[in-house]
């Protein structure tokens, strides 16, 4: 119980995290620029545009009550409690940011560098949240629904929503806003995926030893993790010997392959990057 809620907790805090830095990169760099790259946020630039008396933070908690309740009527559990908070959340910081940094104009004259800190910022903030298994609300419930209703998926429900929105772009900040907007989608959806991938990613060992039980002693009482153990004979030598599969974090990984080293220095290691990991101590599913 206490390990459940730990974990709870944990992904809060870094779904907070997450929803700082996506902040952050929307209202000090896509808002100012114009850069309506998709989503609420996109949506809620180009719409300050045309009504100057209402802001880009203020269409952005409008939209995203909206699409909330629009989701919990017609997509029910699949708009869970982490979504409403992380984008009630976002709606909150852009407000709050509204009105104690307000912005006039982008912070330098510099499109492209905003554009990178623009992207950057977003897709490393969706990348935690999408890790703690929740999302930002927005066009992610428009996508649901959308992949409800017809025989798109996410991903490209996702991208037609996104590219709408920023094609919408053209026509209200011109030509130069609106090719920067278009890069955003496809540079946010290779951003994000490759972020996910680092964070999820591990170091699996295939160790070929001679001292297959103090290396499998030092994984299971050092590191506290399971090991699994095969014999193996060179087609060279015809030595027997054993061969250790275990799989650990990176840093562990640097203090596993001192230590097999140390044990047995002719050890045989193949160490691989993986970032889909599913059993115990890992993903469940």
């Amino acid at each position: 119980m206490k390990s459940k809620f730990f974990n709870s907790f944990k992904d809060y805090i870094l779904i907070t995290l997450g929803t700082v830095l996506l902040t952050l990169g929307v209202y000090f760099f896509k808002i100012p620029n114009g850069f309506a790259t998709g989503g609420v946020s996109g949506i809620g630039t180009l719409l300050a545009k045309v009504t100057p008396h209402v802001s880009a933070a203020t269409w952005i908690m409008a939209i995203n009550v909206i699409l909330l309740i629009l989701g919990f009527v017609i997509l029910g559990k699949q708009c869970s409690l982490r979504t409403l908070y992380c984008s009630m959340l976002f709606s909150g910081l852009t407000m709050v940011f509204e009105r104690l940094l307000p912005l006039v104009s982008p912070l330098t004259e510099q499109p492209l560098l905003e554009l990178i800190y623009a992207m950057a910022l977003t897709s490393a903030g969706s990348a935690v949240i999408f890790n703690c298994s929740a999302s930002s609300g927005g066009t992610d419930i428009i996508a649901l629904i959308l992949k409800k209703y017809s025989s798109l998926d996410v991903g490209k429900s996702l991208l037609v929503t996104d590219f709408l929105i920023a094609s919408c772009s053209f026509f209200l900040f011109g030509v130069e806003v609106g090719l920067f907007s278009l890069l955003g989608p496809f540079t946010k959806a290779f951003l994000v995926d490759s972020i996910i991938d680092n964070i999820n990613s591990f170091k699996y060992f295939v160790v070929i030893t001679e001292q297959g039980e103090k290396i499998s002693d030092f994984i299971m009482t050092k590191l506290h993790h399971g090991a699994t153990v095969t014999e193996a004979v060179g087609t060279y030598t015809q030595h027997k010997k054993i061969m250790i599969h275990t799989v650990c974090k990176r840093l562990e990984a640097i203090r596993l392959r001192k230590e097999i080293k140390e044990i047995d220095p002719h050890a045989f290691i193949v160490i691989t990057t993986t970032s889909e990991i599913i059993g115990r101590g890992f993903r469940s599913v």
